[in-house]
C-alpha cells in the first residue's frame, strides 16, 4: 500500500491542501484556529466533499470528484478520536465498543468478546460493566480509543484528544496511543511476525492489521508531535505552508505559528553576505540578523534566522561590545514558564515582532521589565542559526 493521498479544494473555505501519509505513519497537523485544520479531517472522513481533489488509500478510491467518486463515511474504514470522547449514554462501556463491530454484521458474542479485547488492551476492562456518565475524562477517552480501534480502521483521525484531559490524564492517554500507534504497520514484515496478535502494555490482543495504514493527528501541543508523530505539516488560510519530520521541521521552522510552537525566535527575509566565514546574514529590510551558517552561504536566496530565547539578553540602554545583533522592543507581556518568565515583545511586522527571551524572576525584578516598556533583546551571533529555504 502507498499509504493516505489527499488533494482537495473547497473555493467557500479558501481551502487547498495537497498531503500524504505514507503507510503506517502519523502525521501531526499543526496551525492556529481556523486554518483549516478541521476542514481536512472532514475531507477525509467523507463528512465533506471537495469542490475538486481526490482522497485516495493505497488503490482505494474514496473520494474523486472528476469521477463523481465519494465514498460515504460509513464505509471508508476512518475512525475519529475527538477531545470529547461522545460516548453513548444509554450503552454500557462494553456495548459502546461493540457497537461498531455490531453495526457492520459482526454476532453479539463475538462483539462483546472482541469489546472485552479492546478494553483490556487500553486497560479499562474492569469499567466493561459501567454507564459513560460515572466515569473520568481519562477514562472515557480510553473507552473511546478502544471503540475507534475496535472497527479496524484503515484511517485513524485523531482531533486534539488530549485537549479536554487534566495534567495527570493526559501523559497516561498520549503513552497509551504512541504504544497503539508504534506497533508494526499492516503488511509489514513485523506485523508478519506477530501472527497470533500484538502486544497493547502486557496484554498480547489476537487483532491482524490492528495498527490503521495511516493516521493525522490534529493538536496545539508540541508534546503531542513530539511523542506521536513520524512528521509534521503546517496548516495556515487554508495551505500547507510548511512539511517534514518532526525534528526537522522543530529546528528549522519556516513560519512563525511552527516558531512559536517549537519555542524558537524565528527571523524571515532574504539572505544577505556575512562579512566573515562560516556566517551569513538575513535582512527583512527593517533589520538584518547575522548567525552561524552551515556550509556556503548565497545572498539573494529566501532565508530564515532561528535562536533560543534563553539566548537573548536585555538591556534597558543600547548594549555595547560582543552581541551582533540588537534589537529594540516594546514588552507585549511577561510569562510564567516554570521558574523562568518569558518576556515576549509586541507583535506586528518586521523583525522584532513577537520576539522572547527568557530571564529569571530575579533579573526581571532588577531591570523592573513591566508590560508597554521600551527594552532591548541582544542576541551574540554564535546563538544564531541562519539557513536558506
Amino acid at each position: 500500500m502507498s499509504g493516505l493521498m489527499v488533494s482537495a479544494r473547497l473555493a467557500d473555505r479558501d481551502f487547498q491542501v495537497e498531503l500524504d501519509v505514507p503507510v503506517g505513519e502519523v502525521l501531526a497537523v499543526l496551525g492556529p484556529n481556523g486554518a483549516g485544520k478541521s476542514t481536512l479531517l472532514d475531507v477525509v472522513a467523507g463528512l465533506e466533499v471537495p469542490d475538486e481533489g481526490e482522497v485516495r488509500l493505497g488503490d482505494r478510491v474514496l473520494t474523486d470528484v472528476a469521477q463523481g467518486v465519494a465514498v460515504p463515511p460509513h464505509r471508508r474504514a476512518v475512525s475519529l478520536l475527538a477531545q470529547d470522547a461522545l460516548l453513548f449514554p444509554h450503552l454500557s462501556v462494553a456495548a459502546n465498543v461493540a457497537f461498531g463491530p455490531r453495526s457492520r454484521g459482526m454476532g453479539g458474542r463475538a462483539a462483546a468478546a472482541l469489546a472485552r479485547e479492546w478494553l483490556r488492551a487500553v486497560d479499562a476492562e474492569r469499567f466493561a460493566d459501567r454507564s459513560p456518565d460515572s466515569l473520568s475524562g481519562g477514562q472515557a477517552q480510553r473507552v473511546a480509543l478502544a471503540r475507534a480501534l475496535a472497527v479496524h480502521p484503515r484511517i485513524l483521525l485523531l482531533d486534539e484528544p488530549m485537549a479536554a484531559l487534566d495534567v495527570t490524564a493526559a501523559p497516561a492517554m498520549r503513552a497509551l496511543l504512541r504504544e497503539v500507534l508504534r506497533q508494526p504497520a499492516p503488511g509489514s514484515a513485523d506485523a508478519a511476525s506477530l501472527a497470533g496478535g500484538w502486544e497493547v502494555g502486557a496484554h498480547a490482543v489476537a487483532l491482524p492489521d490492528a495498527r490503521p495504514s495511516a493516521t493525522i493527528l490534529v493538536t496545539h501541543d508540541i508534546i503531542d508531535a513530539v511523542t506521536l508523530a513520524d512528521r509534521v505539516a503546517v496548516i495556515e488560510s487554508g495551505r500547507v505552508i510548511e512539511s517534514g519530520s518532526v525534528a526537522a521541521v522543530l529546528a528549522r521552522p519556516r513560519s512563525r505559528f511552527a516558531a512559536r510552537i517549537a519555542g524558537v525566535n524565528l527571523i524571515m527575509g532574504s539572505a544577505a553576505s556575512g562579512g566573515s566565514a562560516g556566517l551569513g546574514a538575513v535582512t527583512d529590510e527593517t533589520a538584518e540578523v547575522v548567525g552561524r551558517s552551515e556550509g556556503a552561504w548565497t545572498p539573494g536566496g529566501r532565508a530564515a534566522a532561528v535562536f533560543s530565547p534563553v539566548a537573548v539578553a536585555v538591556h534597558l540602554e543600547h548594549p555595547e561590545g560582543s552581541p551582533r545583533n540588537v534589537f529594540r522592543v516594546r514588552v507585549a507581556e511577561l510569562e510564567d514558564r516554570g521558574g523562568i518568565v518569558r518576556v515576549r515583545a509586541v507583535d506586528g511586522p518586521g523583525a522584532a515582532a513577537g520576539l522572547a527571551a527568557d530571564l529569571t524572576p530575579a533579573a526581571v525584578a532588577q531591570l523592573g521589565v513591566a508590560p508597554g516598556m521600551e527594552v532591548y533583546f541582544a542576541v551574540k551571533a554564535t546563538e544564531v542559526e541562519v539557513y536558506p529555504y
